[in-house]
């Protein structure tokens, strides 16, 4: 199972159980799922796509960031 935080200065927009993330990486876009290499990366302006379990699909669209990715937990960071 892969679980995605996403976090902001002032609070945690989404945390939960996911099948795949989509993120706006500075180099281009990319998605994360299950069982991903360990990654950091720095992301651009654009939008984070979360599909989760359910298949509900939530946006979010960000200034810029980080993301980590290491032992199926995958936590970004951003500026809305």
């Amino acid at each position: 199972m892969l679980v995605l935080e996403i976090i902001t200065p002032e609070k945690k927009l989404f945390t939960g159980a996911i099948k795949i993330v989509k993120l706006p990486g500075t180099m281009g876009s990319f998605e994360i799922m299950e069982n991903h290499a360990a990654i950091i990366s720095t992301l651009g302006k654009g939008t984070v796509r979360v599909k989760e379990l359910n298949g509900t699909v939530s946006n979010f669209e960000i200034e810029g960031g980080l993301v980590e990715m290491s032992d199926n937990e995958v936590k970004v960071l951003v500026e809305m």
